[in-house]
């Protein structure tokens, strides 16, 4: 795979792993790091053997500790708009990309990195990794879509107590809130997010791909439209290869070997 700065991107068979490489600046996200992430989900997107991305964070303090405050610092008010402009752009690629993205966080998860975890389709946690969003403690507001899927994913009144103290929160709690779907010994963080990318590349590339547009769709809609997508989607994939192989191999009692056709 392409070599890049700031960032590490390596195939596992067909689950793919990027890692923010920042690990003395806890991984923060700058300019760089957020343009390398959006090279490295391109070229993902358009390689059909990867299956699942498993997205971590260097070293063992942190997934991704915010954005990089000392980049921020003298920007402008244009400037500071393009900035959560770019980084709104790349985590909506991440979110929309057509196999899942798991988040292994090691490590804290503030700001942009809570922000980036929350993009991920699944997120999973290390038993010592803290989550929050403290911008509101530096003048400012959350601005990598931190305002919008913390409360699609929590609700608006957990969201909005989070948001507007700053506060950061273990891994469990995380959990309790729905922050997080799993926390694990954080030396078996990123061996169980590998699991489940596995576990998920063995079924169907284009059940999961189209199960997850029907959810990420469907969100957006009223319960009638979304269940007309969801119709929808489900009819289109008996017309491939997959549904042919996944039913026959179920009927023959044999392991399913999907083509993503």
């Amino acid at each position: 795979m392409k070599e890049f700065n700031t960032i590490t991107c390596s195939a596992e068979e067909n689950i793919a792993i990027i890692t923010i490489n920042r690990p003395k600046y806890l991984n923060a996200l700058n300019t760089e790091v957020l343009q390398e992430l959006s090279e490295a989900v391109d070229f993902i997107a358009v390689n059909k053997e990867i299956r699942a991305v498993v997205l971590t964070g260097a070293g063992e303090k942190a997934f991704v500790a915010g954005a990089d405050i000392a980049e921020m610092q003298s920007k402008n008010v244009l400037e500071a708009r393009e900035f959560s402009s770019l980084g709104n752009r790349i985590f909506s690629k991440l979110e929309n990309l057509s196999i899942p993205v798991i988040a292994a966080v090691n490590g804290f998860a503030l700001g942009g990195g809570c922000e980036l975890a929350m993009a991920c389709d699944i997120r999973i946690a290390g038993s010592k990794a803290k989550f929050g969003q403290p911008e509101v403690g530096l003048g400012i507001m959350a601005g990598f879509g931190g305002t919008q899927r913390l409360a699609r994913l929590v609700g608006a009144g957990i969201a909005k107590e989070l948001l507007y103290t700053g506060e950061m929160i273990s891994a469990d709690r995380a959990y309790e809130i729905g922050l997080v779907n799993k926390v694990v010994n954080s030396v078996e963080v990123q061996e169980e997010a590998i699991k489940m990318a596995q576990m998920i590349a063995s079924k169907s590339p284009l059940g999961v791909s189209f199960t997850k547009k029907a959810i990420n769709d469907g969100v957006n809609l009223d319960l009638e439209r979304a269940l007309s997508l969801e119709a929808e989607l489900f009819g289109a994939l008996f017309s491939t290869d997959d549904q042919t192989e996944g039913m026959t191999a179920f009927l023959e009692k044999r392991q399913a070997a999907f083509k993503g056709e």
